[in-house]
């Protein structure tokens, strides 16, 4: 049987991408700020404005590191709020052109716009709307690419950066994608970029040229596939709407300062408690928990760990990422850390899996879970907390589609 992959005829996905958007909204909201080089976030950059990119400011550096390359930045405290409910107006903008919108982030969405030329005009001039819309109803600058794929209208919207409109026309996909930098794949961090640029390899182009058998032999046969197809342009992916997360995780930046592993250890219990909270809230269950750590020389590594049976119990996660993170402390020790973050991987809908039988009735952990729940859900996430969390902050959650 031929399966027929999914091209449309003309360039009909839009990759909308609002720009630096905790800083905007920031300058949005403090109008002295505008044109000023902003910085959300102290210990460690959230966001940056384009004043402040445009000096060799990113995310998530070291404020302190942000400071010296611009000593004249403003810096605000995030106001994760905000940002949420900014988020949420110019997703309301979005469904409004069309509703085959797939969210990425908050702050980004892929839409499909194939279909609506008759009554609302071709893909640009929808996507010229959308920018006009987001600027004038939300008072936010969106940057939107155009083109026939997901991958290319992503690519698309980044080099279009800052507040602008690109158009991949479709039949020349490939000559605005060959003369890319490999960075702009899918998949292709430092350390694959690096290992191209030892083989010569540059550009997208040349990775078209080297064809996918050699790619296969450099990098492996998975990334070389997938690198040698999206350098082709092939991406038969839909924009898919009403897609659940395959996983959820949160992250807490440390500072560069020495943290003891009491510390270390707290900021882990923080980040269990409310993931295991966004898991009962959306009535999923997980059976893989990964851990990320980041050192002082800002290498990282993960470490993942999977249940035999899929829980949403915040005991039993933390027992696992305890577990990990114990694994780890010896390298803590030697290295420094700099991050932890904790994902849930593997998820599951809560109906969609036979549970093991509660066969010890002394058991009360479900039931705690969510007594705890309701209570924080009513008088604030605080109003009930560890012992080891008492007069500890540990970072506000940035906002994030639902779970």
């Amino acid at each position: 049987m031929r399966i027929e992959q999914f091209e449309p005829a003309d360039a009909s996905i839009l990759h909308a991408d609002l720009d630096s958007f905790y800083a905007s909204v920031e300058q949005r909201d403090h109008p002295h700020l505008r044109g000023r080089p902003v910085l959300v976030g102290g210990g460690v950059v959230l966001a940056a404005s384009y004043e402040a990119k445009a000096v060799g400011v990113r995310s998530p550096m070291p404020g302190h590191e942000a400071r010296a390359l611009c000593p004249t930045a403003v810096t605000m405290p995030p106001r994760f709020d905000a940002y949420m409910e900014a988020s949420k107006a110019v997703f309301n903008v979005f469904r409004d052109v069309t509703p085959l919108v797939e969210g990425i982030s908050v702050d980004e969405a892929f839409l499909d716009v194939s279909g609506l030329r008759k009554i609302s005009g071709t893909p640009v001039e929808i996507a010229e709307r959308l920018r006009e819309r987001v600027r004038i109803d939300v008072g936010l600058p969106i940057t939107v690419g155009v083109a026939r794929s997901k991958f290319l209208a992503k690519v698309a919207s980044a080099v279009g950066k800052p507040d602008g409109l690109l158009h991949v026309e479709a039949g020349r996909e490939l000559d605005f994608l060959h003369p890319l930098p490999v960075r702009r794949l899918w998949g292709v961090g430092a350390k694959t970029e690096a290992r191209l640029y030892d083989a010569g390899i540059s550009t997208v182009g040349q990775i078209a040229e080297l064809g996918e058998s050699r790619m296969c032999g450099l990098l492996g046969r998975g990334t070389g596939a997938h690198l040698y197809a999206l350098s082709m342009a092939r991406d038969p992916r839909r924009v898919e709407t009403g897609r659940r997360r395959r996983s959820i995780g949160a992250q807490r930046a440390l500072g560069r300062r020495i943290k003891s592993e009491s510390d270390i250890e707290a900021t882990l219990l923080a980040i269990v408690d409310r993931l295991g909270a966004r898991l009962r809230k959306a009535d999923r269950l997980t059976r893989t928990v990964v851990l990320r750590l980041r050192f002082q020389d800002f290498d990282a590594v993960t470490r993942s760990r999977s249940l035999p049976d899929p829980t949403d119990s915040t005991e039993t996660i933390l027992a696992v990422a305890r577990g990990l993170l114990d694994d780890a402390m010896p390298i803590v020790r030697e290295r420094g850390c700099t991050l932890i973050g904790l994902s849930l991987t593997n998820l599951a809908d809560h109906g969609a899996v036979q549970l093991t039988l509660p066969f010890d009735g002394d058991d009360h952990a479900a039931a705690l879970d969510v007594a705890v729940d309701s209570l924080r859900g009513k008088f604030g996430r605080d109003a009930v907390t560890r012992g080891a969390l008492i007069n500890r902050h540990h970072g506000d959650d940035a906002p994030m589609l639902p779970d």
